[in-house]
């Protein structure tokens, strides 16, 4: 397995894998979230791969103050061979070259697999409320 930046090539077969692993929500244009994380220096997405094969994906971002971790995406049938934590270690090593000294990330609350997969490499819940506000 190998893990390296995505191109804008690559945005089909991503979106396609984001859609197979249950992440996307009808009010999120995933195609517009991969373009602007590929647009600047401060966001990538980084492909797992075996060959040609795209195993996994993930969206990592740098806002100034701490990382971000998005779209954490394994093929379905690769789930449970070390996948998501390679990919979960490239996206804390990209932050650490951005000079992040924290990493966070999102998992809606009845999603008990992913905190399960999170809380095994070590991420710890955080005594915080998310609010949002939809802009458009």
């Amino acid at each position: 397995m190998t893990i390296a930046p995505a191109t804008a090539g690559d945005r089909d077969g991503v979106v396609a894998l984001w859609h197979a692993a249950g992440l996307t929500r009808p009010w999120n244009d995933p195609f517009a979230d991969y373009d602007l994380a590929l647009a600047g220096p401060q966001s990538a997405v980084l492909l797992a791969r075996d060959g040609d094969t795209l195993l996994g994906s993930v969206m990592v971002g740098f806002d100034g103050h701490r990382g971000w971790v998005y779209y954490l995406a394994a093929d379905p049938q690769r789930r449970g061979q070390g996948v998501g934590r390679a990919l979960m270690e490239a996206a804390e090593a990209w932050l650490r070259t951005c000079g992040s000294p924290k990493v966070q990330l999102m998992v809606r609350g009845d999603n008990a697999a992913a905190r399960g997969f999170y809380n095994a490499l070590g991420y710890d819940l955080q005594d915080v409320l998310t609010l949002g506000r939809r802009l458009d």
